[in-house]
């Protein structure tokens, strides 16, 4: 059953990106004001700060065994961040870069690792790159000559990672080696000719739900690359999604509208017939920081 999303909460968000479903509740994040921001149990209510950084908070993963700890896309690099909201770099790959960067989205994989890309603040072609996060703390450079990355976003064995380049207007979806988390060579999944595709869940059916920003949609498409589903909003920049449980949460942004209108930046819910998963965990060695 999939019916009309609904918008929810007071809020309204510069750039909502994000939404994770984390030990039965749902987070995501504000980038430009650095806020890591929780769904409450009131739908009128407005979202709950959980932590706030003073640089750009692009996404963040649960970190398995450490309560109330994330890891982090941030700024131009990676850290864990604590209750405090201190954050402890694992590295700053961005740092120095001819463009000015930042990080964007971000996720865990089911075997434990934190994938994150990178973009340019003037999306310049071919400057960013999707980061890979092993358990060990190693960040590593795994796609270079992206644009603007967004996703990732896993099969639940883990074994294929769609990635969309937004302002390309493609999907691509890589075989991914379990065992390393190395990538195979990628295959075009899907194309846009209106909107570009933002944020991207997995449901339980193998399919993929995915942020239409611009166009004021979400579409879902099956495994072989056929389109089952289209929801329309009534804001114009659908940036994040994911399932909790069988409610599909869609983020949204009113960054850079000349006119917002009223539901620009909201947070949108809709009951959907599959649902997904929660949101993996980064699962870091014993020896990582």
């Amino acid at each position: 059953m999939t019916t009309e999303p609904v918008p929810r909460y007071a809020d309204r968000l510069d750039l909502g990106e994000g939404p994770r479903s984390v030990d039965g509740r749902v987070v995501l994040v504000d980038i430009p004001t650095g806020r890591l921001l929780a769904v409450p149990d009131d739908p009128a209510a407005p979202l709950e700060t959980v932590l706030r950084l003073d640089v750009p908070l692009g996404a963040v993963a649960p970190v398995a065994g450490r309560p109330g700890t994330w890891i982090a896309a941030a700024d131009t690099g990676i850290c864990l961040l604590t209750p405090d909201g201190v954050p402890t770099w694992l590295a700053r790959p961005e740092d120095g870069s001819p463009e000015r960067m930042r990080m964007n989205d971000g996720t865990a994989d089911p075997h434990g690792r934190f994938w994150a890309g990178s973009m340019a603040h003037d999306a310049v072609v071919g400057a960013s790159s999707l980061y890979r996060v092993d358990p060990d703390g190693t960040v590593t450079r795994a796609v270079t000559g992206l644009t603007v990355p967004n996703g990732p976003a896993f099969t639940a064995d883990g074994t294929l990672m769609y990635l969309a380049d937004s302002t390309k207007g493609v999907i691509r979806r890589y075989p991914v080696d379990p065992a390393t988390g190395h990538l195979g060579p990628p295959q075009l999944f899907a194309t846009f000719t209106e909107g570009l595709p933002d944020g991207m869940t997995v449901d339980m059916e193998g399919a993929l739900w995915v942020a239409l920003w611009g166009t004021g949609a979400v579409h879902r498409y099956r495994a072989d690359g056929s389109r089952s589903h289209l929801l329309r909003l009534p804001a114009v920049q659908p940036a994040g999604v994911c399932l909790h449980g069988d409610v599909l949460y869609v983020t949204t942004a009113r960054a850079g509208l000349a006119d917002p209108g009223p539901y620009d930046g909201a947070v949108f819910t809709v009951r959907t017939a599959v649902p997904g998963t929660p949101a993996a965990a980064y699962r870091p060695s014993p020896t990582a920081v």
